[in-house]
């Protein structure tokens, strides 16, 4: 058998359950003059008035029980705090909703990905592009390790703001022109 709390909780009379004896029991208390009252055991089966709770019949019990609380709105259900799993299609269209988010804020618009090893690409498109048979083409060696030089910012006054990006495509273009 289990032992009552150590802080019993105490009826509207005072009343509690005496965690030692186990009997129902008023607690003592101090008087304002300082002395104190000492406890007094409750009977078996006794209920004082101040724990008597207001009658109420069949009909009445079963009203208070469906009764909506205080500021309830008619029609609204609360939303539930299970943890209820989502429908399995919804959650896949929504899996591959985010993937392509997540794709599209790695790739800002209009760039391509960037490539492991550029080198490769060069020697396929030199190799799909063969000279026209009447022409003699010499490619011409540049030094691609040495990036075009731009003046300061401050210099650039009325001229457009380039991505980085955007200025290694346009050299890499004008790499490829110079040696046609």
């Amino acid at each position: 058998m289990s032992r009552p709390p150590l802080n019993p909780e105490k009826t509207a009379a005072g009343i509690i359950v005496d965690p030692q004896t186990l009997q129902r029991v008023i607690p003592q208390t101090r008087r304002a003059d300082g002395s104190v009252r000492k406890e007094l055991k409750v009977r078996p089966g006794f209920t004082p008035q101040e724990d008597v709770k207001r009658f109420r019949g069949t009909k009445q019990a079963q009203m208070d029980a469906s009764a909506l609380p205080k500021g309830h709105i008619v029609g609204w259900v609360a939303p539930s705090t299970s943890n209820a799993k989502p429908k399995q299609n919804s959650a896949k269209k929504n899996a591959k909703r985010k993937e392509k988010r997540d794709e599209k804020k790695n790739n800002t618009a209009g760039e391509e990905p960037v490539r492991d090893n550029w080198e490769d690409e060069d020697e396929d498109d030199s190799a799909s592009k063969a000279p026209d048979a009447g022409t003699d083409v010499t490619p011409v060696p540049t030094d691609t390790t040495k990036s075009p030089t731009l003046p300061p910012a401050n210099k650039l006054k009325g001229t457009a703001v380039v991505s980085s990006n955007a200025i290694q495509k346009l050299a890499a273009d004008l790499e490829k022109l110079s040696t046609k």
